[in-house]
């Protein structure tokens, strides 16, 4: 691959993940400033799911099949760039879920769009897609830090505002642009049929027959749930007790998250699968303890651990679960089988816990004040259950063996 290729691809994944991390981390607590209740703020996130799930039809049905993936991500973004900017405006329920329903709606495909665009140019992607995608958490990174840029030269409440939605706003429509001088990209199935089963990895039920993927399966979508906690409300609660530059200090998480991907390969070999999924659903556990037990005195640093522990937390389950899955899956139902196991944790199981997540602080919140420790020992509790159920029934040691 050309170095002019690699830097249009790697301007591309930063620009990608820029726009993403810019509204995402501090959504929540710019709602809860302007009233929205824990249960609205949920709601408002289970947008993003909604449309994770809607994605995969778009791109299958349509975009793979009929247009080029950089117009249809220029369109997009550019689309995407103007929705959102206005629904930074919106201070209604209704309205902003909406709006945010839309701007999802457009946003989500362009990831998987970015990613065929990449693969399209590579001889070698073993090699040299994570050259590329590293700089997607690099531009994630950078969303945070230039929010706390702003925050402590010239808005103190950029958190609280609608601020972060119209940088992504601009930077959606800027990618949009960019988008139509990357590499021109064909659809991939011109005059293929391909039906709903396929979308959804229908294909990959069969490996359900066996009962360890099956338990893999059911924990995965059920680990999911406690996870929304952490993306929808972390930067709310940092925020509740007082920490300065928090979207700065939150992407600290994805700095880790680069750190362990490089180690992942030691701990493969001496962990194997079963322990590396166990060790990333415990560190779910672990990160909620500290977030219930820390404060922003001398308990800092368990906040800053907690933070810390998303490389552990992301890497350990999300991409040892999408491993485990190319090692069951054979070559013919490998995609499918990848999409199921996103539609399960991403789709479905990170939606019921936006849902579940919003209803837990509502509960725990009383004359506007969120104790916020009875709020964090919610899914520590039920990540722990998940953990137990994992360890005392999954067996698979081919799939270890493979390691």
């Amino acid at each position: 691959m050309k170095k002019s290729i690699y830097s249009q691809l790697s301007v591309m994944m930063f620009l990608e993940f820029l726009i993403w991390g810019a509204w995402f981390v501090t959504l929540g607590t710019y709602l809860g400033n302007i009233n929205f209740s824990g249960s609205q703020i949920g709601y408002t996130y289970l947008m993003n799911n909604i449309a994770a799930i809607i994605s995969p039809f778009f791109i299958g049905m349509i975009a793979d099949r009929y247009f080029s993936s950089e117009k249809v991500m220029a369109i997009l973004h550019i689309l995407g760039g103007i929705v959102i900017f206005f629904a930074a405006g919106i201070t209604s329920v209704s309205g902003l879920i909406l709006g945010l329903l839309l701007y999802n709606i457009c946003y989500m495909p362009t990831i998987a769009l970015a990613n065929a665009i990449s693969f399209n140019q590579m001889e070698n992607p073993d090699k040299q897609f994570p050259k590329i995608r590293v700089w997607g958490t690099i531009g994630w990174i950078v969303a945070g830090l230039l929010i706390t840029f702003i925050q402590f030269n010239y808005f103190e409440g950029v958190e609280r505002s609608a601020i972060p939605m119209k940088m992504a706003a601009v930077a959606s429509i800027i990618l949009g642009f960019y988008a139509i001088t990357l590499p021109k990209t064909p659809p991939q199935n011109i005059g293929k049929e391909v039906t709903i089963g396929d979308i959804l990895g229908v294909k990959a039920l069969k490996l359900m027959k066996e009962k360890s993927f099956l338990i893999f399966v059911i924990c995965s979508l059920l680990i999911s749930i406690p996870l929304a906690f952490y993306y929808n409300f972390t930067n709310m609660f940092l925020n509740d007790l007082g920490m300065k530059g928090v979207a700065a200090k939150q992407s600290m998480g994805q700095m880790s998250e680069v750190i362990f991907m490089i180690l992942m390969p030691f701990f493969f070999v001496r962990l194997g699968v079963k322990r590396m999924l166990l060790v990333g659903m415990l560190s779910w556990v672990l990160r909620y303890l500290l977030f219930a037990m820390g404060n922003i005195g001398a308990g800092v640093w368990m906040l800053y651990l907690g933070i810390l522990l998303h490389g552990l937390c992301y890497d350990f389950f999300f991409v040892t679960g999408q491993i485990y899955v190319d090692k069951k899956a054979g070559k013919d139902i490998r995609a499918s089988a990848q999409g199921f196991i996103a539609l399960v944790t991403y789709g479905i199981g990170i939606g019921l816990g936006s849902v579940v997540s919003g209803q837990i602080v509502d509960l725990f919140t009383s004359e506007g004040v969120k104790n916020w420790p009875a709020i964090w020992w919610s899914p520590a509790i039920f990540a722990a259950l998940v953990a137990i159920l994992f360890a005392g029934t999954f067996k698979d040691t081919v799939a270890d063996e493979k390691a």
